[in-house]
């Protein structure tokens, strides 16, 4: 596993941490798909390149500013590993952005730019290829924004709640877009049970329509299309923090198995009193050390985020 925090730079106002491995259970997977992205507000870099750790300088990054990102790559689709790469590699070109208009087009380009280069060999699969997206962009002194594609999550945690911020581009959302899941049976099937398809990912493009066919484009999902009960968990928004939580980005290997709820109601208690690193150490060690009932072997990935009243608004 890599546990990442040394080298990084966030300042006083926000502490910050990344772990990934390639996972747990009776059958674990060949390779780690998952990426992520920390850039300090120095502008050094960490994420993974052929699995490993690879650090480098991001060039003309503004002071202060800061981008966090975990990426899951569609292994059932071929080069999942590599779509993360890819996408990472884009994200690292991407200039930073101190407005969700700005980010928001930045990425749908970036997603384009890679959807066109994974259509042409050697790259080309048999099912196209796609990665998560669900990413922290953080001008100094001003409150995040989020970009999120796919069914990787960001979680609000505090010393006795679990909050998810985002919603998983799933087939059951995409049911409930249309009426045919009230919000009890969308919590089901979505957080309390473990089903892998995905309905839109990044590269890949999505199949949120009404024909449900894959098209190429991304959808963003607002309170213009989602139902009532998610309205308030736009993609693309400006998020509004707590100096009193940690804030975890993972990737979906956490909640694959049988009581997915079971196992996210222990974050509060691994996290209480620590910093990012040390919470993102506790949840890492006490999943390895007890994977959970009816695990699905897969890939994690988790960045810990904490900030300082300076930066939260609540």
């Amino acid at each position: 596993m890599y546990l990442i925090k040394d080298g990084l730079d966030f300042g006083a106002w926000l502490d910050a941490a990344a772990g990934s491995c390639i996972g747990a259970g009776p059958a674990p997977r060949r390779e780690n798909q998952d990426n992520f992205l920390l850039i300090d507000g120095s502008g050094n870099a960490v994420y993974l390149s052929q699995q490993e750790p690879l650090r480098c300088r991001v060039a003309n990054w503004p002071a202060g500013h800061v981008r966090a990102a975990v990426l899951d790559g569609m292994g059932g689709h071929g080069h999942g590993r590599e779509a993360a790469e890819a996408a990472v590699q884009g994200l690292l070109q991407l200039p930073a952005c101190s407005d969700v208009a700005t980010l928001a087009a930045g990425l749908d380009a970036l997603h384009t730019r890679l959807q066109t280069s994974f259509e042409k060999p050697p790259q080309a699969a048999a099912r196209p290829p796609g990665t998560t997206l669900t990413l922290l962009e953080i001008a100094p002194g001003q409150a995040p924004l989020l970009y999120h594609v796919g069914d990787s999550r960001l979680y609000e945690i505090t010393d006795d709640t679990v909050d998810t911020l985002t919603v998983d581009h799933v087939p059951a959302t995409v049911y409930a877009m249309h009426g045919l899941l009230n919000e009890a049976q969308w919590r089901l099937r979505v957080h309390g049970e473990h089903h892998p398809q995905i309905s839109q990912a990044f590269v890949l493009g999505n199949a949120i329509g009404d024909t449900q066919e894959l098209e190429k484009p991304l959808q963003a999902l607002d309170a213009g299309n989602l139902p009532p009960f998610l309205a308030h968990l736009a993609d693309r928004r400006v998020l509004q923090v707590r100096d009193d939580a940690v804030y975890l980005l993972a990737s979906d290997g956490f909640w694959a198995c049988a009581d997915p709820l079971a196992v996210v109601a222990r974050w509060p208690a691994l996290c209480a009193g620590k910093t990012a690193t040390q919470a993102l150490a506790s949840i890492f060690d006490d999943f390895l050390a007890q994977p959970p009932y009816g695990l699905h072997s897969d890939n994690l990935t988790m960045l810990a985020l904490r900030f300082t009243p300076q930066c939260s608004t609540v």
